[in-house]
């Protein structure tokens, strides 16, 4: 069986995630491709599509949201996604779940004794009317009848788990603040979730591990896990076997992928890209060595923004009064000092709205590192 090393991973998942060269795709394709945006940060998305798509504008990201062609949701792993309505349609019941018992599970004590079908019912028709409520204004609607949990338990098991819901603008449009208002997703979207399938069949399961591994493949079944947090897709993987390929990585774990999809030669020139916080790059894997170091895997769930710099997380880059600034975690060559400096010059463009380009790189912190 194959080897792929971890460059070979590094460039086939470049490739897949629209990182190695931006796409001239839609918008909304693009989001489609990528299985959706991580977005639990309103405005991170942004930053993640002006990486990956020519001539990106924050208005085509405006006009989805309020379209209703794109919804904020609570989806995978229990994480507000950025995803098209389509999707959320099709896949929402395969992950409640998921949703309910990790819900249920980091707040056992707290929700000890409740009915979550009750609750559920009790929330739908609160939500019945159509009116956008906060999540404190649905607990206060039900707090009568469940007096006993915490009103943010509560909340996050109707929100987060039992109704599907979803998020609306203004909430996640561009440069704005403003607080979650929930509507169910079916009233949002004017069409009803796809019901969960019987027990012999698990289409939509198939679809997601084809559409997982085209945005993110070779990939291992730990891999495949840690993105969605399912854990009922081994039946799926069995039933694709046939139409599928295997490598093996380093460490000897099977990578499983599509015949077709892209593996680039690992010496492909990579040019600089900047990630926004929990991009799924990077969090769409249980082993994240292909793109990140082991001593820098902290990052990637602490809400660091990243630059990739041959591919590799090498940086990390915040903004501070309107000012790009990148922390080097190792030292740059003077070909990367530029190439960093030119993209960032660019990205501050965008996130200005074209105010400025202004870019400063710290000393890095450790030069030996």
């Amino acid at each position: 069986m194959t080897v792929l090393d971890t460059r070979a991973l590094n460039r086939a998942t470049l490739a897949r995630q629209l990182l190695l060269a931006r796409s001239d795709v839609p918008a909304r394709d693009a989001v489609a491709h990528l299985c959706g945006l991580q977005a639990q940060e309103p405005q991170e998305p942004f930053a993640g599509l002006w990486s990956r798509l020519r001539g990106f504008k924050s208005a085509d990201m405006d006009d989805l949201l309020t379209g209703r062609q794109v919804v904020r949701t609570h989806l995978m792993r229990r994480t507000v996604h950025l995803v098209t309505a389509e999707d959320v349609l099709a896949w929402r019941a395969r992950h409640d779940a998921m949703l309910r018992q990790r819900v249920l599970t980091t707040y056992r004590r707290e929700l000890a004794g409740i009915d979550p079908e009750e609750v559920a019912a009790a929330g739908r028709a609160v939500m019945a009317d159509g009116r956008p409520r906060s999540m404190a204004e649905l607990v206060q609607a039900l707090a009568d009848r469940w007096p006993a949990p915490p009103r943010r338990v509560l909340g996050e098991l109707l929100v987060a788990a039992l109704i599907p819901m979803a998020q609306l603008p203004p909430r996640g449009l561009w440069r704005t603040t403003a607080g979650v208002r929930n509507v169910p997703v079916s009233l949002w979207l004017g069409r009803e979730i796809a019901p969960p399938e019987t027990a012999d069949s698990d289409l939509t399961g198939q679809a997601l591990v084809r559409r997982y591994l085209a945005a993110y493949g070779p990939a291992a079944t730990a891999d495949l896990r840690a993105w969605c947090g399912l854990t009922g897709l081994p039946a799926a993987v069995k039933a694709l076997r046939e139409d599928l390929i295997t490598f093996r990585d380093e460490r000897g774990r099977e990578l499983l992928d599509l015949p077709d999809a892209p593996r680039p030669d690992p010496d492909t020139p990579v040019p600089v890209r900047f990630l926004p916080a929990f991009d799924n790059a990077i969090l769409g894997y249980h082993d994240r060595s292909r793109i990140i170091d082991d001593a820098h895997r902290g990052l990637s769930v602490a809400g660091e923004r990243v630059v990739l710099v041959d591919g590799r997380v090498s940086a990390t880059w915040s903004v501070r009064d309107n000012l790009l600034v990148i922390s080097p975690l190792r030292a740059f060559s003077a070909a990367d000092r530029s190439a960093v400096t030119e993209e960032g010059q660019a990205l501050a463009m965008f996130l200005t709205d074209g105010d400025n380009d202004r870019v400063r790189i710290n000393p890095v912190a450790d030069p030996t590192q």
